[in-house]
């Protein structure tokens, strides 16, 4: 892990026990990591729903939030029909315990309703009632997952902000790539990270996003210096490469770790999963 650690949420805790450890210890909190892009379609979710599968495996208590506010799809990659979701807590006709569902793969889902104009802009209302679900919810996982919306909106950002690590999702397609270096750029300003992760996806050939990592890395030494005065640091976490069970699963609305454990994809997503775990034991 970088030596460069970066300054978490003033209302989150930067201690990170695991596993027996963790529920021996109450006063720990999640080690909280936004899943974002600087474009949609790049299998954001898919990362965030097969990656808690991945790391529930290693005997940690998982929660991913559908951060995407208005737009959100995690329902519909995991074949679930809530009842109750954030916007019902929001508006206060749930609590936040009901909103909270067992899903494939032994991880929990708090999941957020979809076409809701209203969260197309953050109030601080709801921002102030974001935090409190995030805060709430914290000392009771190993990991939350926050699944963000794709770009650089106000809701966006604010979720990103609650992490103590960001994690991009790009394909190697060049408008991904781009998108994905504006909200890069974006959140070393906005919010002076010193460092993000990142991960490709649909990678084409071994490598891939070592390569492309590299190239990004070299256009942020020389455009995007954080606070510390540091180029921004990107630690790539690795690639899951194009694989036919990927579409598969998802026109299943199955987890892929579920369906195709053995694909290349799947196995990609269970190095991920080691690469997060050793992260949170450093």
């Amino acid at each position: 892990m970088s030596n460069a650690v970066l300054p978490p949420h003033p209302s989150i805790s930067t201690h990170i026990p695991l596993g027996d450890a963790v529920r021996a210890r109450p006063q720990h909190r999640a080690q909280i990591i936004a899943v974002t892009s600087g474009k949609g379609g790049v299998g954001k979710t898919f990362v965030s729903a097969n990656l808690a599968a991945a790391l529930t495996r290693h005997g940690l208590k998982v929660l991913v939030l559908d951060a995407d506010l208005g737009l959100a799809n995690l329902d519909v990659v995991l074949n679930l029909f809530p009842k109750i979701t954030l916007h019902d807590v929001f508006t206060g006709k749930a609590s936040l315990e009901d909103a909270v569902l067992p899903a494939p793969g032994g991880f929990s889902v708090i999941l957020a309703g979809s076409g809701m104009i209203e969260y197309s802009h953050l109030t601080p209302e709801v921002r102030s009632k974001f935090l409190e679900v995030v805060e709430t919810m914290a000392p009771r996982f190993d990991v939350v997952l926050l699944d963000t919306g794709a770009g650089i909106s106000d809701v966006v950002l604010f979720s990103v902000s609650m992490a103590n690590e960001v994690m991009i999702v790009a394909t190697p397609e060049p408008t991904s790539l781009t998108d994905a270096y504006a909200a890069i750029k974006v959140l070393t300003t906005q919010q002076k990270r010193q460092h993000m992760r990142l991960v490709i996806n649909q990678a084409v050939r071994p490598g891939d996003g070592r390569a492309i990592t590299g190239q990004l890395q070299q256009v942020l030494n020389r455009f995007v210096t954080t606070e510390s005065g540091q180029p921004m640091r990107l630690i790539h976490m690795g690639d899951i490469p194009a694989d036919p069970a990927v579409r598969e699963s998802v026109m299943r609305r199955q987890l892929l770790l579920q369906s195709t454990p053995g694909c290349a994809a799947a196995l990609a997503v269970a190095q991920l999963a080691n690469k997060i775990k050793a992260m949170l034991v450093a």
